[in-house]
């Protein structure tokens, strides 16, 4: 089985769902931003990914400045409580499947994650070709 933490908006969460799909999974698609997480959860899927709360962060196009949450000296606890109030500030997608857990950025890091590829050339949105047959 294959787990999409998905954010419809995010270009790069788009393209990622797009490569599972055209691989010939049919992924549980978890809108993280309508759901939120629960402590336990994202610490769960950091750790899989190990990835800390900083490096999950997501930086840009979020309130992260505007919470204060990109100064260095900023622990990881207060990031954390921040992402379970805001979920937008966690980076995206984060992909689990049996291969392992990995925030997808670029989105061709899910290629990682799966036995199979797609089986047809695949373009990005943007045009960018990223797996030949």
């Amino acid at each position: 089985m294959i787990v999409i933490h998905h954010n419809p908006a995010c270009e790069t969460s788009r393209n990622v769902l797009a490569i599972i799909k055209a691989a010939g999974y049919t992924p549980v698609i978890v809108d993280y931003l309508s759901e939120g997480w629960t402590r336990s959860q994202l610490l769960a899927l950091l750790a899989a990914a190990d990835l800390t709360p900083r490096q999950a962060l997501r930086e840009t196009k979020s309130p992260a400045s505007d919470l204060g949450l990109l100064a260095p000296d900023v622990p990881d606890e207060a990031i954390l409580d921040a992402m379970l109030q805001h979920p937008v500030l966690v980076n995206r997608p984060i992909v689990c499947s049996p291969r392992g857990i990995r925030l997808c950025r670029p989105s061709e890091t899910v290629l990682e994650l799966l036995d199979t590829w797609p089986q047809e050339p695949f373009y990005k949105e943007d045009g960018t070709l990223l797996v030949t047959t």
